[in-house]
């Protein structure tokens, strides 16, 4: 993966999944890293194998739902490297349950998390991105940020709002004239432990969830699911979907407009558990 020697990249929950295959890859190509999330056991293993890449590494527990502590990490980046070029904002999590039955609490922890994350990430490195003069701000959606399905109401809030905030984003860089690119992504399944270490309204069964998740959804690895990620980087695409289910998924939303819904709505129920 060339282009990417010399390069600082922060990343958001680098402690497993997706983000510790970037952080991998990334230490591969040459990049400089820092490295966050709130598991301490997962970010140091993670911080272990991109070092004996010979990556050069700051680590840091970060919850970035934490404005301030997320605004003094990002100057402290800078002030580490001297400089900051891009920024995968890819922490999250995930949550199920109808709309009519889940607590405010979950969907706000949701929102929290999986928008306000992306939008603490941006701004705060936003100006330092500027500065370098060869920015890149690669959010993380989902397919679930193109599509809508019952029963993850707060997860599909979050990604749709991260996508339009992405989108804006880029369209406002280009108007500005600013050095800073700006990428979404939209993964489909992939095999890393978010189900595993999901949440669930009351009554509904987490552990069936995600084994259905892990058995029948997803079909792609982080490690792939990375690679693609960097190239799709490495081209300045606006979108990147990961995975034959996000392609195919969104071409059918593409062709029937809102007709998914009443498809979804009929389907969906027999096979989800």
């Amino acid at each position: 993966m060339q282009g990417f020697a010399g390069k600082v990249a922060v990343i958001t929950g680098a402690g497993s999944g997706i983000g510790r295959a970037l952080a991998l890859e990334l230490a591969r190509a040459g990049a400089k890293l820092a490295l966050s999330d709130v598991d301490a056991e997962g970010l140091a293993q993670t911080v272990a194998e991109a070092t004996a890449l010979g990556a050069q590494v700051k680590s840091d527990r970060l919850d970035v739902t934490e404005r301030e502590a997320f605004l003094a990490y990002a100057e402290d980046v800078k002030e580490h490297f001297g400089k900051v070029n891009q920024i995968y904002n890819n922490a999250g999590i995930a949550f199920s349950g109808d709309i009519e039955v889940s607590p405010f609490k979950d969907i706000e922890r949701v929102m929290d998390v999986d928008f306000w994350g992306v939008v603490n990430g941006t701004k705060a490195f936003l100006p330092h991105l500027i500065d370098s003069g060869d920015g890149h701000v690669i959010n993380i959606s989902s397919l679930f940020g193109l599509l809508a399905i019952p029963g993850q109401g707060a997860y599909n809030a979050a990604k749709f709002a991260v996508r339009g905030f992405t989108e804006a984003l880029r369209q406002e860089m280009v108007i500005a004239k600013h050095p800073v690119k700006v990428t979404t992504v939209h993964p489909g399944g992939i095999k890393t432990a978010i189900a595993r270490n999901a949440t669930t309204v009351e009554g509904k069964d987490a552990a069936a969830m995600a084994d259905f998740f892990d058995r029948r959804l997803a079909a792609t690895t982080a490690e792939a699911a990375a690679r693609t990620i960097l190239k799709g980087v490495k081209k300045n695409q606006a979108r990147v979907l990961i995975g034959n289910d996000a392609r195919v998924l969104d071409l059918l939303v593409r062709i029937t407009g809102s007709g998914y819904q009443r498809l979804f709505s009929t389907v969906i129920p027999r096979f989800m558990p």
